[in-house]
């Protein structure tokens, strides 16, 4: 798949407790390399696994392949990730402002296209090749 580097960004309001925020990214990028920034964890990770993993799980190959190609810009993607869904180990993409803030996540790699097809592989596609 080549190069890949995966950024999450999520606000920590003084409301919230640091370490679920933490425990939200790291359900979803689990080896990501964490950074605290001034109001703001920042995980690192040149694997998308995990994500991968819990979008073929929760079937939604389709909607997250969706997501992702309409935030591609140049090289990467980005989109955003419902911070309490994610502590629960979910994905849920978000639209749009929501009261603590999502998970922003930058997806880069130097064949997006095919990266994004690893991540969430098209359901569609295999249905139109099943019937060829």
């Amino acid at each position: 798949m080549g190069m890949l580097q995966i950024t999450a960004t999520a606000a920590c309001r003084p409301t919230e407790d640091r370490e679920k925020v933490r425990h939200a990214i790291l359900n979803l990028i689990p080896d990501a390399q964490l950074e605290d920034a001034e109001g703001s964890l920042v995980g690192r990770s040149d694997s998308g696994e995990a994500l991968r993993e819990a979008i073929l799980n929760q079937h939604i190959r389709d909607t997250a392949r969706s997501v992702m190609l309409q935030g591609v810009r140049g090289n990467g993607t980005r989109f955003a990730l419902n911070k309490q869904a994610a502590f629960m180990g979910k994905v849920s993409f978000i639209e749009g402002p929501v009261a603590l803030g999502g998970i922003e996540v930058t997806v880069e790699s130097d064949d997006i296209a095919r990266t994004i097809d690893h991540l969430a592989e098209s359901t569609v596609e295999d249905r139109m090749e099943e019937q060829e």
